[in-house]
Protein backbone atom coordinates (compact mmCIF):
# COMPACT_ATOMS: atom_id res chain seq x y z
CA UNK A 1 0.00 0.00 0.00
CA UNK A 2 1.11 3.57 -0.64
CA UNK A 3 0.33 6.23 1.49
CA UNK A 4 -0.35 9.93 0.76
CA UNK A 5 0.09 12.60 2.90
CA UNK A 6 -1.31 14.51 1.93
CA UNK A 7 -2.98 15.82 -1.45
CA UNK A 8 -5.54 17.47 0.55
CA UNK A 9 -3.79 19.27 3.27
CA UNK A 10 -0.09 20.34 3.60
CA UNK A 11 0.94 17.74 6.41
CA UNK A 12 4.58 18.48 6.15
CA UNK A 13 4.27 22.29 6.60
CA UNK A 14 1.79 21.87 9.84
CA UNK A 15 1.21 18.94 10.91
CA UNK A 16 4.28 17.12 11.22
CA UNK A 17 3.58 16.27 14.89
CA UNK A 18 0.22 14.25 14.10
CA UNK A 19 2.11 12.78 11.95
CA UNK A 20 4.80 11.64 14.05
CA UNK A 21 2.35 10.86 16.62
CA UNK A 22 0.49 8.79 13.94
CA UNK A 23 3.52 6.74 12.92
CA UNK A 24 4.50 5.83 16.32
CA UNK A 25 1.24 4.68 16.92
CA UNK A 26 1.00 2.48 13.66
CA UNK A 27 -2.14 3.99 12.40
CA UNK A 28 -4.33 6.60 11.01
CA UNK A 29 -8.12 7.20 10.77
CA UNK A 30 -9.43 9.13 7.98
CA UNK A 31 -12.74 10.97 7.74
CA UNK A 32 -14.77 10.23 4.61
CA UNK A 33 -15.10 13.31 3.03
CA UNK A 34 -18.21 12.10 0.62
CA UNK A 35 -19.65 10.63 3.86
CA UNK A 36 -20.11 7.42 5.42
CA UNK A 37 -17.97 5.79 8.11
CA UNK A 38 -14.01 7.10 8.97
CA UNK A 39 -11.48 4.11 7.91
CA UNK A 40 -8.70 3.17 9.41
CA UNK A 41 -5.38 3.22 7.75
CA UNK A 42 -2.56 0.56 8.93
CA UNK A 43 0.77 2.83 9.17
CA UNK A 44 2.94 -0.11 10.83
CA UNK A 45 6.63 -1.22 9.53
CA UNK A 46 5.39 -3.37 6.82
CA UNK A 47 2.01 -2.08 6.04
CA UNK A 48 3.42 0.35 3.87
CA UNK A 49 5.23 -0.02 1.03
CA UNK A 50 6.03 4.05 -0.11
CA UNK A 51 5.29 6.84 1.04
CA UNK A 52 4.17 10.25 -1.28
CA UNK A 53 4.14 13.53 1.18
CA UNK A 54 2.60 16.86 -0.75
CA UNK A 55 4.23 20.14 0.65
CA UNK A 56 5.16 23.85 -0.02
CA UNK A 57 7.46 23.70 2.77
CA UNK A 58 9.02 20.61 4.16
CA UNK A 59 10.80 22.49 6.32
CA UNK A 60 8.89 21.38 9.16
CA UNK A 61 8.82 17.73 8.24
CA UNK A 62 12.65 16.96 8.70
CA UNK A 63 12.66 15.07 11.30
CA UNK A 64 9.79 12.86 10.00
CA UNK A 65 11.23 12.28 7.13
CA UNK A 66 14.45 11.15 8.72
CA UNK A 67 11.89 8.69 10.30
CA UNK A 68 10.26 7.41 7.52
CA UNK A 69 13.72 6.95 5.96
CA UNK A 70 15.22 5.22 9.35
CA UNK A 71 12.29 2.31 8.76
CA UNK A 72 13.70 1.72 5.26
CA UNK A 73 10.21 3.51 3.46
CA UNK A 74 10.85 5.12 0.03
CA UNK A 75 9.16 8.25 -0.08
CA UNK A 76 9.22 10.82 -2.90
CA UNK A 77 8.07 14.30 -2.02
CA UNK A 78 5.97 16.54 -4.34
CA UNK A 79 6.98 19.87 -3.81
CA UNK A 80 5.19 23.16 -4.85
CA UNK A 81 7.28 26.05 -5.75
CA UNK A 82 5.32 28.79 -7.66
CA UNK A 83 6.67 31.77 -7.01
CA UNK A 84 3.35 33.55 -7.24
CA UNK A 85 2.48 37.48 -5.94
CA UNK A 86 1.27 37.42 -2.56
CA UNK A 87 -2.27 38.40 -3.49
CA UNK A 88 -2.45 34.78 -5.03
CA UNK A 89 0.05 32.75 -2.80
CA UNK A 90 -0.67 34.53 0.89
CA UNK A 91 1.27 32.74 3.19
CA UNK A 92 3.06 30.65 1.75
CA UNK A 93 7.66 29.78 1.52
CA UNK A 94 9.10 32.46 -0.55
CA UNK A 95 10.24 30.59 -3.61
CA UNK A 96 14.03 30.74 -2.99
CA UNK A 97 13.58 29.07 0.50
CA UNK A 98 11.43 26.54 -1.38
CA UNK A 99 14.30 26.09 -3.96
CA UNK A 100 16.92 25.86 -1.25
CA UNK A 101 14.63 23.18 0.49
CA UNK A 102 14.04 21.37 -2.58
CA UNK A 103 17.99 21.19 -3.42
CA UNK A 104 18.66 20.20 0.41
CA UNK A 105 15.98 17.39 0.24
CA UNK A 106 17.79 15.91 -3.23
CA UNK A 107 20.65 16.15 -1.94
CA UNK A 108 19.60 14.56 1.09
CA UNK A 109 17.88 11.65 0.14
CA UNK A 110 19.26 11.65 -3.48
CA UNK A 111 17.43 13.51 -6.48
CA UNK A 112 14.60 10.75 -7.11
CA UNK A 113 13.45 11.27 -3.40
CA UNK A 114 12.01 14.94 -5.21
CA UNK A 115 9.57 16.06 -7.63
CA UNK A 116 9.10 20.24 -8.24
CA UNK A 117 5.59 20.94 -9.15
CA UNK A 118 4.89 24.41 -10.92
CA UNK A 119 1.05 24.16 -10.20
CA UNK A 120 -1.64 25.59 -10.82
CA UNK A 121 -1.18 27.65 -13.62
CA UNK A 122 -3.03 30.62 -13.21
CA UNK A 123 -3.15 32.83 -15.95
CA UNK A 124 -3.72 36.70 -13.96
CA UNK A 125 -2.98 40.03 -14.55
CA UNK A 126 -0.43 39.35 -12.50
CA UNK A 127 0.99 36.14 -13.60
CA UNK A 128 0.52 36.51 -17.80
CA UNK A 129 1.94 33.59 -19.83
CA UNK A 130 5.16 35.99 -20.39
CA UNK A 131 5.42 35.81 -16.19
CA UNK A 132 5.46 31.94 -16.07
CA UNK A 133 7.89 31.56 -18.53
CA UNK A 134 10.00 33.67 -17.50
CA UNK A 135 9.52 32.50 -13.37
CA UNK A 136 9.53 29.13 -14.57
CA UNK A 137 13.01 29.59 -16.78
CA UNK A 138 14.04 30.86 -13.30
CA UNK A 139 13.23 27.76 -11.02
CA UNK A 140 14.34 25.29 -13.73
CA UNK A 141 17.77 26.94 -13.49
CA UNK A 142 17.98 26.61 -9.82
CA UNK A 143 16.98 23.03 -9.47
CA UNK A 144 19.39 22.02 -12.62
CA UNK A 145 20.64 19.13 -11.29
CA UNK A 146 19.43 18.57 -8.43
CA UNK A 147 15.48 17.21 -9.39
CA UNK A 148 14.64 15.13 -12.99
CA UNK A 149 11.22 15.67 -12.81
CA UNK A 150 8.94 18.83 -13.33
CA UNK A 151 4.98 18.36 -12.96
CA UNK A 152 2.42 21.27 -14.71
CA UNK A 153 -1.31 21.82 -14.24
CA UNK A 154 -3.07 24.36 -15.30
CA UNK A 155 -5.92 25.89 -12.71
CA UNK A 156 -9.58 23.64 -13.01
CA UNK A 157 -11.76 26.40 -12.16
CA UNK A 158 -14.60 24.75 -9.62
CA UNK A 159 -16.89 26.50 -7.97
CA UNK A 160 -15.18 26.94 -4.48
CA UNK A 161 -12.14 28.26 -6.63
CA UNK A 162 -14.24 30.90 -9.03
CA UNK A 163 -15.45 32.69 -5.01
CA UNK A 164 -12.20 32.74 -3.84
CA UNK A 165 -10.38 34.11 -6.77
CA UNK A 166 -13.32 36.61 -7.88
CA UNK A 167 -12.51 37.68 -3.97
CA UNK A 168 -9.10 37.95 -4.06
CA UNK A 169 -8.98 39.66 -7.50
CA UNK A 170 -11.51 42.41 -5.99
CA UNK A 171 -9.66 42.97 -2.70
CA UNK A 172 -6.38 43.45 -4.67
CA UNK A 173 -7.27 44.87 -7.75
CA UNK A 174 -6.06 42.29 -10.32
CA UNK A 175 -8.45 40.25 -13.13
CA UNK A 176 -8.05 36.56 -13.68
CA UNK A 177 -9.09 34.80 -16.58
CA UNK A 178 -9.57 31.09 -17.91
CA UNK A 179 -7.88 31.61 -21.02
CA UNK A 180 -8.53 29.06 -23.87
CA UNK A 181 -7.27 25.93 -24.60
CA UNK A 182 -4.80 26.97 -27.32
CA UNK A 183 -3.70 29.65 -24.76
CA UNK A 184 -2.60 26.89 -22.77
CA UNK A 185 -1.41 24.59 -24.85
CA UNK A 186 1.31 27.13 -25.88
CA UNK A 187 2.50 27.90 -23.05
CA UNK A 188 3.16 24.17 -22.02
CA UNK A 189 4.98 24.01 -25.07
CA UNK A 190 7.30 26.67 -24.08
CA UNK A 191 7.52 25.44 -20.40
CA UNK A 192 8.58 21.87 -21.73
CA UNK A 193 11.15 23.30 -23.97
CA UNK A 194 12.80 24.85 -21.56
CA UNK A 195 12.51 22.11 -18.92
CA UNK A 196 14.15 19.85 -21.58
CA UNK A 197 16.47 22.14 -22.23
CA UNK A 198 17.67 21.53 -18.32
CA UNK A 199 17.54 17.62 -18.65
CA UNK A 200 14.68 17.95 -16.75
CA UNK A 201 11.09 15.79 -17.62
CA UNK A 202 8.12 17.98 -17.51
CA UNK A 203 4.62 16.03 -16.98
CA UNK A 204 1.57 17.25 -16.83
CA UNK A 205 -0.65 15.66 -14.31
CA UNK A 206 -4.10 14.88 -15.93
CA UNK A 207 -5.62 16.81 -18.69
CA UNK A 208 -4.97 14.72 -20.91
CA UNK A 209 -6.83 17.16 -23.70
CA UNK A 210 -4.67 19.54 -23.32
CA UNK A 211 -1.12 17.18 -23.46
CA UNK A 212 -2.25 15.45 -26.89
CA UNK A 213 0.40 16.06 -29.23
CA UNK A 214 2.61 18.05 -27.62
CA UNK A 215 5.88 17.31 -27.60
CA UNK A 216 8.10 16.90 -24.34
CA UNK A 217 4.86 17.06 -22.46
CA UNK A 218 4.51 13.74 -20.74
CA UNK A 219 2.04 12.33 -18.70
CA UNK A 220 2.48 12.64 -14.92
CA UNK A 221 1.93 9.95 -12.20
CA UNK A 222 2.05 11.83 -9.18
CA UNK A 223 1.66 8.40 -7.12
CA UNK A 224 4.54 7.11 -8.90
CA UNK A 225 5.52 3.50 -8.00
CA UNK A 226 8.05 3.23 -10.75
CA UNK A 227 10.50 6.26 -8.86
CA UNK A 228 9.50 4.16 -5.55
CA UNK A 229 10.90 1.31 -6.95
CA UNK A 230 13.78 3.02 -8.04
CA UNK A 231 14.45 4.67 -4.86
CA UNK A 232 13.80 1.50 -2.71
CA UNK A 233 15.63 -0.97 -5.44
CA UNK A 234 13.23 -3.15 -5.17
CA UNK A 235 9.99 -3.59 -7.18
CA UNK A 236 7.20 -1.43 -5.31
CA UNK A 237 3.37 -3.05 -6.97
CA UNK A 238 0.34 -1.13 -7.03
CA UNK A 239 -2.34 -0.93 -8.94
CA UNK A 240 -3.62 2.07 -11.38
CA UNK A 241 -5.54 4.21 -9.70
CA UNK A 242 -9.30 3.94 -10.73
CA UNK A 243 -11.23 6.37 -13.15
CA UNK A 244 -8.37 8.33 -13.13
CA UNK A 245 -6.61 9.50 -16.68
CA UNK A 246 -3.15 9.43 -16.18
CA UNK A 247 -0.33 7.68 -14.54
CA UNK A 248 -1.20 7.35 -10.74
CA UNK A 249 -0.91 4.40 -8.62
CA UNK A 250 -3.69 3.35 -6.06
CA UNK A 251 -3.01 4.87 -2.65
CA UNK A 252 -4.46 5.52 0.84
CA UNK A 253 -4.49 9.17 1.64
CA UNK A 254 -4.50 10.46 5.37
CA UNK A 255 -4.83 14.07 5.15
CA UNK A 256 -8.50 16.05 5.63
CA UNK A 257 -9.80 19.17 3.55
CA UNK A 258 -10.32 22.16 4.53
CA UNK A 259 -6.89 22.16 7.42
CA UNK A 260 -4.11 23.77 5.60
CA UNK A 261 -3.91 27.62 6.64
CA UNK A 262 -1.46 28.45 3.65
CA UNK A 263 -4.21 30.96 1.92
CA UNK A 264 -3.80 29.95 -1.61
CA UNK A 265 -6.66 31.69 -3.12
CA UNK A 266 -7.20 28.88 -6.14
CA UNK A 267 -6.67 25.93 -3.38
CA UNK A 268 -9.40 23.06 -4.45
CA UNK A 269 -9.06 21.65 -0.80
CA UNK A 270 -10.19 24.69 1.06
CA UNK A 271 -13.34 25.88 0.84
CA UNK A 272 -12.95 28.47 3.55
CA UNK A 273 -9.60 30.47 4.46
CA UNK A 274 -10.68 31.30 8.17
CA UNK A 275 -12.30 28.15 8.90
CA UNK A 276 -9.41 26.25 7.65
CA UNK A 277 -7.04 28.53 10.13
CA UNK A 278 -9.30 27.65 12.62
CA UNK A 279 -9.66 23.94 13.06
CA UNK A 280 -5.51 23.78 12.63
CA UNK A 281 -5.56 25.89 15.40
CA UNK A 282 -8.02 24.07 17.37
CA UNK A 283 -6.47 20.52 16.06
CA UNK A 284 -5.01 18.28 18.69
CA UNK A 285 -1.57 16.68 17.49
CA UNK A 286 -2.63 13.61 19.80
CA UNK A 287 -5.89 12.91 17.79
CA UNK A 288 -5.97 9.87 15.48
CA UNK A 289 -7.64 12.15 12.95
CA UNK A 290 -6.20 14.94 11.05
CA UNK A 291 -9.14 17.27 11.35
CA UNK A 292 -11.06 16.14 14.88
Amino acid sequence: MIVSASYRTDIPAFHARWFLARLAAGEAWVTNPYGGRPSRVDLAPGAVDGWVFWTRNPLPFRAALEAVAARGDPFVVQMTGLGYPRALDTAVLPAPRALDAARALAARFGPRAVVWRHDPIVFSDLTPPAWHRETFARHVRALRGAVDEVVVSVLQVYAKTRRNLDRQAQTHGFAWRDPPDEEKRALLADLAGIAGDAGMRLSLCGQEALRAGLPGVEAAACIDAARLSDIAARPIRARPKPHRPCGCAESRDIGAYDTCPHGCVYCYAVRDRDRARARHAAHDPASAFLDR
